[in-house]
């Protein structure tokens, strides 16, 4: 079967984005859990240790607490109540932290530091999986043992007001509840309002024992304007008010009961300097938490500074204080100074109840669970435990009974603390066989790539499949065969649980076949590469083509990228790579160029270069006639003489000029965003213009962008799309205005901000008319003669599109890399790759290497916190998934994707070569299959690294979608390859 160079590398592409997503599913497992049953049967309690003498207590102890309030503030750092900004926004809240009855703690967030993950922390005491950071957008009903359920089950009624993620991960578990939607991020007022409405009439009300609060503003100010916004104080001092009403609603109903209240202020994550959160920096995993309650009396000159925990220790206190069960799976510890206040039998009837269900958890998830240190010591308290439970009952009071209990309650301390670090390291087993399978497949797609590249870049850009040979039939049985019986031995022998496994025989057998199929192209690919090989080396031997710097640039650029994948600095701060690598090639196409203009020893130009006139597609040098396979190398020939002279005087100067120009705007562009971990903290141009002193500098620079913007996309539009890009672009700077990141030049100061909706919509519609304008057009060439220039214009039209949805969602600051992009793009179109000739391998690297590096010019990173989530509701009134998705992963990956619609629209245009499209396809789809493939390997063989899942394994997300991206791009170029086909 014979298919197309392009065809068959999207085909290669899907295929393997198929087997990221099993390795991906084998990466991100289950976490540590209990065998035990999930829907939370009740066990008897472990009894109170006796040695000799026999104790009487053998139920759970009475709750602490008549009332519980948490109030969860969305994205509230530590350093907003402990330090200078809670002094100064937070009196009250400081006020009980210092002098108040409180105990106020530092709580660690484990990544990811998204909401969904984070509740699940909080809630089950458990370390969520990574993967939940997907998850986070659309929550699944928690299964897991956890607080609330056991506190339902106990008969407690629950109430929750705020995020609607409390009510997705617990349905039914409310008595009365008000969600709010976490991710339409404009909104930072009503989203607490509707939360603070109820306060008034519940806090009089005495029909509920657990009332949860969780406020969403802090956390969308962080999105949209930053942890220095001036409106973080503002709502900061909100919540100071929302704070004092709470306490001294609870003071005041402590007169009428036994019990005292808890009051419990916390974090869910932090926030990022650039007001983001996702990854794993000291400002997004640091959260206070802070417990209130007037049995935390503190003496005259108690000074209680604030402890560092985890946050996985809050499951285990509250269970503790609500007199319910621990939660099976959490791995945190009681905070002891909940109940130092306590009487010493029941401080330590309380550790040793915590201590059981860490050692349980243990023995259910390490196999040598007896040669672990905390189970020894646990085995140590508890004999002393005994020991002092027979003197108690013995004797009451005594001073060996008082130091004996010391002794015990620190050896149970020192072995909770032992246990959960132990547990919090055993955070995931991984599904290696489902990781095995997804390797291969993308092992066998990448080979078969690479074995693939003679034919794919041959003049006919053909390959030849044989998918029905008799010889591939054979192989492709007996390897079906060998892989079905490994996987019944796996699926029978293994004891953990396995995603393949659970699959219907169906599903999984569909998986054999793909990877036997895929084994037998390999081999198939691999025969003809070896019996063709005396061909090519004889006519290797007779070519007197060599390698340039240019062709070693693209070569020794892309493997070391790939091999910097292997240390965690380089992932952190993977800009520098590729700012390097474009910055380098500037450097090589300027040296090509001066070489190709300055005379030789024969006193002529060593190259032929041409301004005007058709853009070379790939023609090989290396071609084999007789088999008509290449060797992917440049084309060194030269049609017609030609000399300096030949060139009009701006031209000249343009192609000498245009790599320094390129060079100075990769410079610039350094400057707008700091990125990365290192130095991402240090002011940039980004965070000057963004500031409310400069919001006019910021007026006038995106004003400028816009209309530079204009300037250099209208060129070739038709008129209809110059009048839509031209209103499209106005209405841009009017979106802006009305949510005040702009000024109109009539405008002092924008106090009326609104959330831009109808301005947004506006531009929606040209975005829409000229894309639908592009697409008439490319149908259009179809049928009529003049086919080549109207898809040419429709190609372009498509492009516009995409240029204004990225102007609408691009933030202010952020529209000089639009320009800049655009403006490189221009240059390297009219003064680089036509003067020089280079062929479509070339030009699509040099394009992927470019949207790379745009990626990080916009202020990306390989952390989760740097996605601007706010530009996935620009123009939303209400918080829409499917939209919301999408509108974020183009703004986040406009880069790419900009310049990879850019190279399908230059090809069309300027390729002289009608197998363009399929030889940039193929390139394309080599390219972007060879890091997630490496990366792969090198992830899986560091899966217990100290940085898997901090540095890693959010880059392993980005390489996933990096790679869905490559294959959208191949399948769009393999349709416009068809429509030239059919035209």
């Amino acid at each position: 079967m014979r298919l197309g160079s392009g065809t068959f590398a999207a085909c290669c592409v899907v295929v393997e984005v198929l087997g990221v997503v099993l390795f991906l599913r084998g990466f991100f497992p289950a976490p540590v859990r209990s065998s035990s049953s999930s829907k939370h049967q009740a066990e008897p309690p472990a009894p109170e240790p006796s040695a000799g003498a026999s104790s009487n207590w053998t139920k759970l102890p009475p709750p602490l607490f008549s009332k519980v309030v948490i109030v969860l503030i969305d994205a509230l750092r530590d350093d907003f109540v402990f330090g200078s900004k809670g002094v100064k926004f937070m009196p009250y809240t400081t006020y009980l932290v210092e002098k108040g009855a409180s105990h106020s703690f530092v709580a660690e967030a484990k990544p990811p530091t998204v909401t969904m993950p984070r509740i699940k922390a909080l809630m089950t005491g458990s370390v969520p999986g990574f993967i939940d950071v997907v998850m986070n957008l659309n929550s699944p009903a928690l299964l897991e043992d956890n607080v609330i359920t056991q506190a339902k089950a106990a008969g407690k009624r629950i109430i929750s007001y705020g995020d609607e993620t409390w009510v997705k991960l617990f349905p039914k578990h409310f008595v009365e509840y008000d969600g709010t939607t976490s991710f339409f991020v404009s909104d930072y007022t009503e989203v607490d309002e509707n939360v603070t409405r109820h306060l008034d009439k519940v806090l009089k009300r005495g029909d509920w024992d657990v009332l949860i609060l969780h406020y969403l503003g802090l956390d969308h100010i962080g999105h949209v304007s930053g942890p220095s916004s001036p409106l973080i104080g503002r709502k900061l001092s909100e919540m100071d008010g929302v704070l004092m009403k709470i306490h001294t609603a609870l003071l005041s109903e402590e007169r009428e009961t036994l019990l005292p209240s808890l009051l419990v202020l916390c974090g869910d994550h932090g926030m990022s300097e650039t007001g983001g959160h996702g990854a794993s920096s000291t400002e997004e995993v640091s959260t206070p938490l802070l417990l209130v309650s007037s049995a935390f009396e503190r003496k005259p000159g108690d000074i209680r500074h604030p402890k560092h925990v985890q946050q996985t220790d809050l499951a285990a206190t509250l269970a503790i204080g609500l007199g319910l069960p621990i939660p099976k799976n959490s791995v945190g510890h009681l905070l002891f100074p909940a109940i130092e206040g306590k009487p010493m039998r029941e401080q330590l009837r309380f550790l040793h109840l915590n201590t059981v269900q860490l050692t349980k958890l243990l023995q259910e998830n390490v196999p040598s669970y007896e040669k672990e240190p905390g189970f020894e010591q646990f085995k140590i308290s508890e004999r002393l435990h005994g020991n002092w439970i027979r003197l108690y009952l013995e004797e009451n009071n005594s001073e060996v009974l008082f130091n004996l209990g010391t002794k015990v309650r620190r050896q149970y301390l020192d072995a909770l603390k032992t246990l959960s670090l132990s547990l919090s390291r055993q955070v995931a087993q991984y599904d290696v066989y489902s990781m095995v399978v997804g390797t291969v497949v993308v092992l066998e797609v990448l080979t078969l790539l690479l074995l693939s590249i003679p034919q794919a870049l041959s003049s006919k850009a053909e390959l030849e499949v044989p998918l029905l040979s008799p010889v591939f039939s054979l192989l492709f049985y007996l390897t079906f065969l060998v892989l079905s019986a490994v996987h019944v031995i796996v699926c029978t022998s293994t004891e953990s649980s396995c995603y393949l496994c659970s699959l219907s025989w169906l599903t999984a057998g569909g998986v054999m076949v793909l990877v036997s199929a895929l084994l037998c192209a390999v081999v198939s690919a691999l025969t003809k590469v070896l019996v063709r090989g005396k061909l090519l080396s004889k006519n290797a031997a007779h070519s007197n083509s060599r390698w340039s710097e240019l062709d070693l640039l693209i070569l020794l650029g892309t493997l070391g990228h790939v091999l910097s994948l292997g240390a965690s600095s380089f992932i952190e701060e993977e800009h520098q790579t590729w700012y390097f690598l474009v910055s380098t090639l500037c450097l090589a196409l300027c040296h090509d160029i001066y070489r190709n203009y300055l005379p030789g020893d024969d006193c002529e130009p060593q190259r032929c270069l041409h301004v005007e006139g058709g853009f070379d597609g790939a023609t090989p040098a290396l071609q084999d006639k007789n088999t008509s396979s290449a060797v992917l190398e440049l084309n060194r020939g030269c049609k017609s003489p030609s000399s300096l002279g030949t060139l009009r005087g701006y031209e000249k100067w343009m192609v000498l000029a245009s790599p320094w120009v390129i060079l100075t705007c990769c410079r610039l562009l350094r400057s707008l965003n700091q990125t990365g971990v290192q130095w991402a903290h240090r002011p940039d141009l980004g965070h000057w213009l963004t500031s409310s002193d400069h919001k006019a500098a910021l007026s006038v620079l995106a004003a400028l962008s816009l209309a530079v913007i204009f300037a250099l996309i209208q060129r070739r539009c038709s008129p209809a799309s110059k009048v839509a890009m031209a209103l499209g672009l106005l209405g841009v700077y009017c979106y802006r205005a009305a949510i005040g990141n702009v000024l109109f030049p009539w405008q002092q100061d924008n106090k009326d901000i609104s959330k831009g909706i109808l301005e947004a919509r506006f531009v929606y519609v040209f975005v829409l008319g000229i894309l639908f304008t592009g697409t008439k057009d490319l149908l259009k060439s179809q049928v009529v003669a003049a086919g080549f220039t109207v898809k040419t214009v429709g190609l372009w039209e498509l492009y516009s599109g995409f240029v204004l949805l990225a102007a609408l969602l691009l933030r202010p600051h952020n529209l000089p890399v639009l320009v800049l992009s655009l403006l490189i793009q221009t240059l390297m179109a009219k003064f680089v790759w036509k003067p020089l000739r280079h062929d479509v391998a070339k030009v699509t690297v040099m394009h992927y290497w470019f949207g790379q590096a745009f990626f990080y010019f916009q202020g990306n990173s390989n952390n989760i916190a740097t996605v601007d989530i706010s530009a996935g509701f620009v123009g939303l009134d209400t918080y829409v998934e499917i939209p919301a998705i999408f509108l974020t992963a183009f703004a986040t990956y406009a880069g790419p994707v900009l310049w990879a619609s850019h190279l399908v629209s230059f090809l069309s245009s300027e390729a002289s070569s009608s197998s363009a499209l399929s030889h940039a396809g193929f390139c394309y789809a080599l390219i972007g299959s060879f890091p997630v493939s490496a990366y792969i390997i090198l992830v899986t063989s560091l899966r217990y690294h100290l940085f898997i899942w901090s540095v890693f394994s959010p880059k392993l997300l980005y390489e996933g979608m990096h790679l869905l991206i490559t294959a959208a791009v191949c399948v769009f170029f393999t349709a416009m390859d068809q429509t030239n086909t059919k035209s």
